[in-house]
């Protein structure tokens, strides 16, 4: 079978970028006899402990098939039915999870406007209310982004305070990582000390968009903080039978520096790709270029040609901003020719 795929490679999402070797090594290196099921199997044993590595001595993790159903699994352990979850009106889990979360763990969503991305203190004091009033869906968890949607990063400060505001009101903090590696590389620091050590309660590990063919992982940090979590995944869908299939590939990313070293190429391809831009006249760089996405104003029809070559998304119809997001397999040369492609369109 002989399948070509045309274009240039693309700056849409990290979702689009292949599988890192080491990834398909490591599935290639388990693909042998037979194993417990559900994750009754060596690998995952060792993914565990690998995680704890990582994330202290009571992280529990749970490996799953996606990022909608890392976050469903995990904002269902934090809640009761009459929950609500706090977030930024950017979160994924309000914007593009199909409203997973309110449709399948029935919550309510409590959308916060928060213009890079990042929720405060003063906004959970301000959105976080009706405590005890009966008519009120009960806020319940804090959920924030690292890195954001809008690529910008929390400092550990910033994520430390909200946990204290959290919990100072009887909440969880959750922390949707899809991108969490990126995030770590941005702040030059280990996973723990973004989580773990910041007062995050669960964690939603991505592995799709650094590399993984899929698979990502609830990661339970505070244990008391959740209940019924191996159920829940199963009755959300999420737990795989062959599950040394998943395992072995978040186990490549972590067991090494993998996840760091394909976080760290993309977050420089990103500061590439964003030098590039901002030197041709017409295009407006407009948020910090934090991790791995770019964000810019280039005028619509220019952009509309570019995608002939390049795969990007708009972000913003009405301002024709656009989002460029680099991957582990972004190649200088592909910056270069895309910054070339621009010029060109732009001159």
């Amino acid at each position: 079978m002989n399948i070509e795929a045309g274009g240039e490679r693309g700056f849409a999402s990290d979702n689009q970028a292949s599988v890192h070797p080491e990834v398909l090594a490591a599935l290639a290196a388990v693909n042998t006899g037979h194993q417990p099921a559900y994750g009754d199997d060596p690998v995952t044993a060792r993914l565990a402990e690998v995680v704890r590595g990582h994330f202290g001595e009571r992280a529990e993790v749970y490996p799953v098939f996606n990022g909608t159903g890392a976050n469903v699994v995990a904002l269902q352990a934090l809640t009761q039915r009459w929950s609500a979850v706090v977030c930024p009106e950017s979160a994924h889990i309000n914007t593009d999870e199909c409203g997973a979360a309110e449709k399948i763990a029935g919550i309510k969503l409590i959308p916060v406007p928060a213009p890079d991305g990042r929720l405060t203190p003063e906004l959970v004091d301000r959105y976080a209310t009706g405590f005890g009033n009966p008519q009120r869906a009960q806020p319940a968890v804090v959920s924030i982004t690292q890195s954001t949607e809008l690529g910008t990063v929390y400092p550990v400060a910033e994520t430390a305070a909200l946990a204290a505001a959290a919990h100072e009101r009887g909440m969880s903090l959750h922390m949707d990582g899809a991108r969490v590696a990126n995030a770590a590389a941005a702040l030059d620091l280990p996973l723990r000390a973004l989580t773990t050590d910041a007062g995050v309660d669960v964690l939603s590990f991505g592995g799709t968009k650094n590399g993984l063919l899929l698979g990502e992982a609830v990661v339970v940090l505070n244990p008391d903080a959740v209940r019924g979590v191996g159920f829940l995944r199963k009755s959300s869908m999420q737990l795989a039978s062959k599950m040394r299939y998943v395992s072995a590939q978040l186990l490549a990313l972590l067991e090494g520096d993998l996840w760091l070293r394909n976080a760290r190429h993309a977050n420089a391809m990103a500061r590439r790709l964003a030098g590039a831009a901002a030197g041709v006249p017409g295009v407006e760089i407009t948020r910090p270029v934090e991790a791995n996405a770019v964000f810019a104003l280039i005028p619509p029809d220019a952009a509309e040609r570019l995608r002939k070559r390049f795969a990007f998304y708009t972000w913003d119809e009405r301002a024709g901003e656009v989002r460029w997001v680099c991957s582990f397999d972004t190649r200088e040369e592909d910056v270069d020719a895309f910054a070339a492609a621009l010029a060109a369109e732009l001159g």
